[in-house]
């Protein structure tokens, strides 16, 4: 347990994520004082600091300088931070009085924290806080004294604008994180080395899976090891879906305006939708599968013994992202979406979302990710009364609970339309994405008129369950690229053996094999250059190859093949036909080791 000064000044015990943010917001006010330190002059108006939170990695401080900082000056900011850190100095609270505030930073020449004060609600209660020679603006919380954050470090320098707006000028970021004890810091510190070996761009570079090009920004273009790839995770996808009694549809990528209207997207998410116009009429790009998947239930009429009623789509969507924002794989302008729509009676609602839950475990335990699950609620900007929305929250709370899986509620991240659980998957270094979603939907059913005949004869709206499980094919291979660090599975690794003859003697036979091998299904090549085999061994090595067969005299006289595994520096002799069956058996086992 950790000591905080609160929001409201008092003290309080916390632990974990409270104790870390009131932590590294401490860091970021340390950060500050250390600038104006080093480079505010001797009246420290020659920086302005704008804004510095604790974020979910650290800490930042945006300011405003003449001088343009580069990472060499992180040292120097560091030294000073120690510094300050070794002074331990006490953190005071007070609230002062609007006009006060504007009159103290106003004097000193602070004009964002001016116009942030400026900005506040007449009513508000402003509070500073001090250490030292050191007062900024803020709400809290904080640790007690400098003292405690002795385990830090600057990461890098930025820009950005004042308050997110282009239109405003750039300010210089500095982030950094910070923690409790040095182990955790240089546990985190490791992981980032290693997240940037494993960069799903670098490699997808390297190993020739994707590439993205300026004609098309955020639009990403598959190459043919990125193609087997992903139609091996469709595969996947299509037969965990048949078991679990899905039907496949597939729904037209533009769709007219007055659709879109009606489901909502028109109004709640233009801004992130593309638009066209064919025979002088409105039309967009899909942004979402679902309202395709309604037309498609709404064709005929529909009896309570269909239901559950389950479709799934692989949906090509697009959504406008700014380019600032584009990120590799995993935040793009097109993707392919595994959506799936069940349609139910209300009864059905709980055992249907623990249906789904199953058939969630059962994909991600094949890829060896684990997950936590978030409840996401009602957002501002959402359709429907709080009644539909207590109750459709109320459904997926009592699903999870009932099930005894751990959840934590995420206020106001829902869907415009209703309240979803999202699952964050847990990577091979610790890392978390968010990938699977359910998301459960009164709105749509009312908007679009659907029907389906009750027991009693009468007409009933059905309810509407959206979820994804990969989420974005796209997203979701860069997640295993880097979750693999590139040295996929067998069963869905691009190129799986590769033959290497010592020398042209030995190629015919190397293309025999090659051949069986291909007959047979599995993905095989012949590396026949006139390299030293040392170099052929090492270039599988480097391109991540799960098998690597060397073919001389002996192999070709004995049909032992010498088997070497990626990341082993031995090889393992097997027979042509042992070796056939034991890849056969990590291919249908979709085994995660070699």
């Amino acid at each position: 347990m950790e000591k905080i000064i609160t929001k409201d000044g008092s003290i309080a015990e916390v632990e974990g994520a409270e104790a870390l943010y009131s932590l590294r917001h401490t860091a970021s006010h340390i950060l500050a004082q250390a600038i104006k330190h080093l480079y505010g002059g001797a009246d420290g108006k020659n920086v302005q600091l704008a804004i510095g939170p604790a974020i979910d990695t650290g800490f930042y401080y945006d300011i405003d300088m003449e001088r343009k900082l580069t990472d060499e000056d992180l040292a120097d900011i560091e030294a000073e931070m120690k510094n300050i850190v070794k002074q331990n100095l006490k953190l005071e609270r007070s609230v002062v009085s609007r006009a006060d505030a504007l009159k103290k930073f106003g004097d000193l020449g602070e004009n964002y924290k001016v116009e942030l004060i400026t900005a506040l609600p007449e009513d508000a209660e402003i509070s500073l806080f001090t250490q030292g020679d050191f007062t900024d603006l803020c709400a809290g919380p904080h640790v007690l004294f400098t003292g405690k954050v002795k385990a830090f470090k600057l990461m890098s320098i930025a820009g950005a604008y004042w308050r997110g707006d282009e239109h405003n000028k750039m300010l210089q970021r500095i982030y950094g994180t910070a923690f409790y004890s040095k182990d955790e810091l240089k546990e985190y510190l490791h992981m980032l080395e290693e997240a940037a070996r494993r960069d799903h761009r670098k490699l997808g570079k390297e190993l020739d899976i994707f590439s993205l090009h300026d004609e098309g920004p955020g639009f990403p273009f598959f190459h043919p090891n990125g193609m087997v790839i992903q139609n091996e995770l469709l595969n996947y996808w299509r037969e965990v879906h048949r078991r679990y009694g899905y039907s496949e549809i597939k729904t037209p990528v533009i769709l007219n305006r007055k659709l879109w209207e009606t489901s909502g997207h028109w109004d709640h998410y233009k801004e992130n939708m593309y638009f066209t116009k064919i025979d002088e009429e409105d039309y967009a790009v899909k942004p979402m599968n679902c309202p395709g998947a309604i037309l498609v239930y709404n064709t005929h009429p529909h009896s309570y013994r269909e239901l559950p009623l389950r479709t799934a789509e692989l949906g090509l969507v697009h959504r406008h992202e700014l380019s600032g924002a584009l990120h590799g794989l995993f935040r793009v302008r097109n993707f392919t979406q595994d959506d799936a729509h069940i349609f139910m009676t209300p009864e059905q609602i709980e055992p249907e979302i623990q249906k789904t839950i199953d058939l969630f475990d059962e994909v991600y335990k094949t890829f060896g990710l684990t997950y936590k699950a978030e409840l996401s609620t009602r957002p501002e900007n959402s359709m429907g009364s709080d009644e539909v929305w207590e109750k459709a929250t109320s459904a997926l709370q009592k699903a999870l609970e009932h099930r005894g899986l751990d959840f934590v509620i995420n206020e106001g991240d829902g869907a415009f339309y209703g309240p979803k659980i999202d699952f964050h998957l847990r990577d091979s270094i610790g890392r978390t994405w968010q990938c699977g979603t359910i998301q459960l939907d009164m709105m749509l059913p009312e908007k679009f008129d659907m029907t389906y005949t009750g027991e009693d004869g009468e007409k009933h709206r059905p309810i509407m369950v959206h979820r994804v499980v990969y989420g974005s094919i796209e997203r979701f291979i860069g997640i295993l690229i880097e979750n693999f660090a590139g040295a996929f599975p067998v069963w869905f690794a691009p190129l799986q053996i590769k033959i290497l003859p010592i020398t042209d003697n030995h190629n015919e036979y190397a293309h025999k094999l090659c051949q069986k091998f291909f007959d047979l299904g599995f993905r095989a090549e012949v590396d026949d250059r006139s390299e030293k085999t040392g170099k052929k061994i090492r270039d599988a090595q480097v391109k991540k190859i799960p098998y690597a067969i060397v073919i001389g005299d002996k192999e070709m006289e004995t049909g032992v093949l010498p088997i070497r595994k990626y990341g082993s520096k031995d090889s393992v002799d097997m027979s042509v036909e042992d070796f056939v069956a034991y890849v056969q058996q990590k291919i249908a086992s979709r085994d995660l080791e070699y």
